[in-house]
């Protein structure tokens, strides 16, 4: 418990203090927010805010991890594939916003260079989960359900990555919105992985249902999550409306995959869709506008993703901020509670 604490204050602190070290820096070598042109109006006013703040939460994360490791536990391969599969997409991303900050446009990378990366990512963590950490290659819900996957499970972990990465850069529009929101999801996989790790079947306690996981490999996740939590949460008190300084790729699509890494080393795959209800509901809407779209020639949303719908309709940016954090923290919510159902149907206690 004390490593998780700890992780958490550490990754916190760091963001905290490190983002303004940042805003200057990154104002002096003009990396910039570029907007896109046919988005709301009133986004033109951030044109300039410094981005590429991933780069702060990564630190901060690390650093959280690292100092952790100084108690009395140990680093494991599930939590260094966890972190080492945030920092890979942080990379892809900061390469993304870097071509942007060059060409002075909103579009980066092309989607197949995204994708390809992504692949590439998905199918090495894929291989490392399989070969290194030993996760069962089964399909997973708040367990594992002992769906053999096989060569499919490669497949598997690569959508789970990519979608998961893409989603939550999707949801980054607003100011502190993918911030706000992954911070609860984080919280949720620091709660989910400690539980694991108290009744772990590794245990010498009697219990009448415990999970067939590392003892040494759950407490490690939740370390990494909490570490990571903190770290966005220190970043978020820069990224709030009126954001100071933006994540950019660099910090969405590694908070993306260090989800979809957590989950699969948790066996938490399809969980993971319900905790981040927010990032479904608007990976959905985009989905909806441009099918609709391509086959009517006509638009459901005023504008996709879903938030800038709302800006669109009227609501200010702040109401559709929170608001969305209230359907995150929701999802959190339930999430949660279907992970200890299960546990305490199983025959589980306290």
């Amino acid at each position: 418990m004390t490593a998780i604490l700890l992780a958490a204050a550490v990754g916190f602190f760091m963001s905290l203090l490190g983002s303004p070290i940042a805003i200057r820096a990154f104002r002096l070598w003009g990396w910039g927010q570029v907007i896109r042109e046919d988005g709301p109006r009133g986004h033109l006013e951030k044109m300039g805010t410094p981005t590429m703040g991933g780069i702060v939460i990564l630190v901060g994360a690390v650093a959280g991890y690292g100092v952790a490791r100084v108690v009395p536990t140990h680093a494991t391969a599930a939590g260094l594939l966890a972190l080492g599969v945030a920092l890979a997409l942080g990379a892809l991303g900061a390469t993304d916003d870097l071509v942007k900050i060059v060409r002075r446009r909103s579009l980066g990378l092309s989607i197949g260079a995204k994708l390809a990366g992504q692949a590439i990512i998905g199918v090495v963590f894929a291989y490392l989960a399989l070969h290194v950490v030993h996760v069962n290659p089964d399909l997973s819900f708040v367990r594992d359900t002992g769906l053999r996957l096989g060569f499919f499970f490669y497949v598997w972990v690569f959508l789970m990555i990519a979608a998961s990465a893409n989603a939550v850069n999707l949801t980054d529009g607003l100011d502190g919105l993918a911030s706000g929101s992954s911070a609860l999801v984080l919280a949720a996989y620091v709660v989910i992985a400690f539980w694991e790790f108290r009744h772990s079947c590794e245990l010498p306690l009697s219990r009448r249902f415990c999970y067939d996981l590392p003892v040494a490999q759950t407490l490690d996740l939740a370390v990494v999550a909490a570490g990571a939590m903190g770290a966005v949460a220190g970043f978020l008190w820069w990224n709030a409306a009126p954001a100071r300084i933006f994540m950019g790729d660099t910090g969405s699509l590694a908070i993306g995959g260090l989800l979809a890494g957590l989950a699969i080393t948790t066996d938490t795959q399809l969980l993971l869709l319900i905790l981040g209800g927010l990032y479904a509901l608007i990976t959905t809407s985009v989905i909806v506008q441009v099918v609709v779209f391509r086959l009517t020639g006509r638009r459901v949303f005023r504008m996709a993703p879903l938030h800038h719908h709302f800006e669109l309709l009227g609501w200010p940016e702040f109401t559709v901020i929170v608001r969305f954090w209230i359907i995150a923290g929701l999802a959190v919510a339930f999430g949660l509670g279907l992970f200890y159902a299960d546990f305490l149907a199983r025959g589980g206690t306290g």
